[in-house]
């Protein structure tokens, strides 16, 4: 008899999870592509959420943030477009109607919708387009429509990013979706990103908290495009309880471990698609440092490495200037020891103790030129690893980038 894996990935994206429906329209805001997203639960859920840390934050995140102290919520109304930052209290005033709408027309309560924009920042929303829109959406809810709900929550993103799984634990199971956006301005402690995930597993909004920031610190937050962070960045977690077999109320249970390995598979895989489809890339680079004293250094020097533009220069040249990585390791912030350090580029070692030595400079640079490149850091200094993920830099980020509002 054959044995069911333990996590074994579904189709479906968000709507794969019991409970939970999806849709995405055109309403207006953007020519020709979907550009207004609801994410509904048909049942009230308990709900977390992580915002961006720039100070300088979305209308939105402010309505927000009330809604996850409160810790639950039934509906997700995401627009993409506008960013709905640095427009003042109507703003707020705009994000304020737009969850009001929402609740209206699916007959909830308003304080358990939480709002989201995306888009280009300063301008009001239209939201004559958007009242005339949700309506719309709401009609068209489906729980087979996730793939239309991750496409109009798309910027310049050139693919949508939706995932899904069941994680089975003994004889008991649960299911998680999620979807997200996320190509440009990408960075640890929060980026241009939105990721919106669901699971029918019983949970508490404190015990969700716990779970999501952890799994948010080993995934969205060990990413970078180009060392920028946003003003709308967000994720959101909803446990609708539809599964009431699977319950979890206790951080030292099985049931607890199982559902943040497979939260954390969600969101790194999430996190990779983000990477993948980072403005003008062409190649996703891992960086994996071993050898660290604490967790905190192996995820310092990995994502430093991962925000060095010289790095992702040289990457996108197919150049192997192992100095590069070497200066970034250096200037991390924390203690190493030069000596000690080995790198490799895959599986084809470039320096040992902490000196480059001769290493074939052609299997270097097709290494280099392939789809996914490894950089392998070991500081032997303790048992502690971390893994970074960034991209290249090429002339194709500069020109989306150099006419994004015009």
């Amino acid at each position: 008899m054959k044995k069911t894996p333990k996590i074994e990935e579904i189709p479906g994206g968000i709507t794969a999870v019991p409970g939970i429906k999806a849709g995405g329209i055109n309403c207006g805001i953007k020519s020709g592509r979907l550009d207004l997203a609801l994410v509904y639960s048909v049942i009230p859920a308990s709900c977390a959420g992580v915002m961006t840390t720039n100070k300088i934050k979305s209308a939105s995140l402010s309505l927000d943030r009330k809604r996850f102290r409160k810790g639950v919520a039934q509906a997700i109304i995401i627009n993409s477009g506008n960013a709905n930052a640095l427009t003042g209290l109507q703003g707020l005033a705009d994000a304020t109607e737009m969850a009001t709408l929402t609740a209206v027309n699916l007959g909830i309560d308003p304080e358990s919708v939480i709002v989201a924009s995306t888009g280009t920042i300063g301008n009001p929303l239209p939201m004559e387009k958007i009242r005339r829109g949700i309506p719309k959406l709401v009609r068209l809810l489906g729980d087979k429509d996730g793939s239309e709900a991750a496409q109009a929550i798309m910027t310049t993103d050139t693919v949508k990013k939706e995932f899904a799984l069941r994680y089975h634990l003994r004889r008991k199971s649960f299911t998680i979706g999620g979807m997200a956006k996320g190509s440009g301005m990408i960075h640890p402690q929060m980026a241009t990103m939105l990721a919106f995930i669901a699971t029918d597993a019983t949970i508490p909004a404190r015990i969700l908290r716990k779970l999501l920031k952890r799994s948010v610190d080993c995934s969205f937050n060990m990413i970078s495009v180009d060392r920028d962070t946003s003003t709308n960045d967000l994720v959101v977690l909803l446990a609708n309880g539809m599964n009431k077999d699977f319950y979890v109320d206790d951080e030292k249970s099985m049931s607890y471990q199982g559902l943040q390995e497979a939260l954390d598979y969600t969101t790194s895989r999430l996190a990779e698609m983000i990477i993948r489809d980072g403005e003008g890339a062409t190649r996703l680079i891992r960086i994996r440092v071993k050898g660290a004293r604490t967790s905190q250094e192996a995820r310092g020097i990995a994502r430093t490495i991962s925000t060095s533009n010289l790095v992702k220069c040289a990457i996108y040249g197919g150049d192997p200037n192992i100095g590069r990585i070497m200066v970034a390791i250096g200037y991390s912030g924390h203690t190493i020891d030069p000596e000690k350090i080995d790198l490799c580029l895959n599986d084809l070692k470039v320096v040992q103790r902490g000196m480059k030595i001769n290493f074939d400079r052609n299997r270097a640079r097709r290494i280099l030129q392939g789809k996914e490149i490894i950089i392998g850091v070991d500081l032997k200094q303790g048992k502690e690893t971390a893994e970074a993920l960034t991209c290249d830099l090429s002339p194709r980020y500069v020109e989306i980038n150099a006419h994004y509002c015009t």
